[in-house]
């Protein structure tokens, strides 16, 4: 049976949804389910991850050189709790996992299988490519760890438990490559919730024309409590900083209700929300390819319709 050890996203008090989705993911795959958590005080954390349902224990490591997610730090360290009889080693297609998990499987000296979107078998799995044009499957090599990452956009977040799972310590053992260090960490700020794991995602696109005219993107997003994203060309045109790109070079997201205001609808924005559960495109060109996936299409002009949305909120 497999022994499935999952590596929790966290920002030092808060465990990162993605986590949770890493759980569904883990579950498909069938077996025993630990959530190891590096931190430099990840007691809030680990009890947040045995409340997972599914999870059958969390293992806490705490060390003052976890204080910063650095990947070339967690690496070794997963490397050795990995080698305890883990079949399988997961975490998210996020930053922070693909980050890490390369550098895990490179250490185990195994391929990494990347953005698990579906689970076929214990080794078996489908992932996009061509910008999620097409779908493949992947098979792993038995007898060998599985190191992967997996697509969050594709799994819905494990629920909590009705008892949480037991929180076992554990200590830092593999020794500091020392050729990396934590400088700082810059980022936009605010208290819109995080475009990766938010419900609802107000998007704007180049017809907005401005960084000054974005602000109305903003204040429709604030009135909603919704995250804000942009398309590529929002960003190279300088409105918003590249952060909140929604696309295959941007972030992938699966919102309940997602935005799209003056985006066309290029194929590569495209694979950023195929999996949102509802589209809403405004767009004052009929032909626009945005119109072809969304659920709901408003053929205007952005500048009439967000005021009247907002009178109406």
């Amino acid at each position: 049976m497999s022994k499935i050890l999952i590596i929790a996203e966290h920002d030092g008090s808060q465990l990162n949804p993605a986590t949770a989705k890493c759980v569904s993911c883990a579950e498909k795959i069938g077996g025993d389910i630990e959530i190891a958590v590096f931190a430099e005080n990840g007691a809030a954390v680990a009890e947040q991850a045995a409340q997972i349902a599914g999870v059958s224990k969390v293992i806490q490591i705490d060390d003052a050189k976890f204080a910063h997610a650095l990947a070339c730090v967690i690496a070794p360290e997963a490397v050795a709790l990995a080698q305890n009889g883990y079949s399988h080693v997961l975490g998210p297609s996020s930053t922070f996992g693909k980050d890490l998990l390369p550098q895990v499987a490179a250490l185990l000296n195994v391929n990494q299988v990347s953005d698990i979107m579906s689970v076929q078998g214990s080794h078996a799995f489908q992932r996009p490519i061509y910008a999620g044009n097409a779908i493949i499957d992947v098979t792993a090599p038995e007898g060998l760890t599985v190191v992967a990452t997996v697509r969050t956009a594709s799994w819905a977040a494990a629920a909590n438990g009705d008892s949480a799972a037991a929180i076992e310590s554990g200590s830092a053992v593999a020794a500091d490559p020392g050729h990396t260090r934590y400088v700082g960490t810059e980022g936009a700020s605010g208290d819109r919730p995080d475009l990766q794991t938010a419900n609802v995602v107000i998007s704007g696109g180049r017809a907005l024309g401005s960084a000054e005219n974005f602000d109305i993107i903003y204040r429709l997003a604030d009135k909603l409590k919704a995250a804000v994203g942009a398309s590529r060309a929002a960003v190279d045109a300088g409105y918003v900083p590249n952060e909140l790109q929604v696309g295959q070079t941007g972030k992938i997201i699966a919102p309940e209700m997602y935005f799209a205001f003056g985006i066309s609808g290029a194929i590569q924005h495209l694979t950023g929300i195929k999996d949102a559960g509802t589209i809403i495109a405004v767009n004052k060109d009929a032909d626009a390819p945005i119109f072809e996936v969304a659920d709901i299409g408003l053929v205007g002009d952005l500048f009439q319709i967000i005021p009247e949305l907002e009178a109406s909120i």
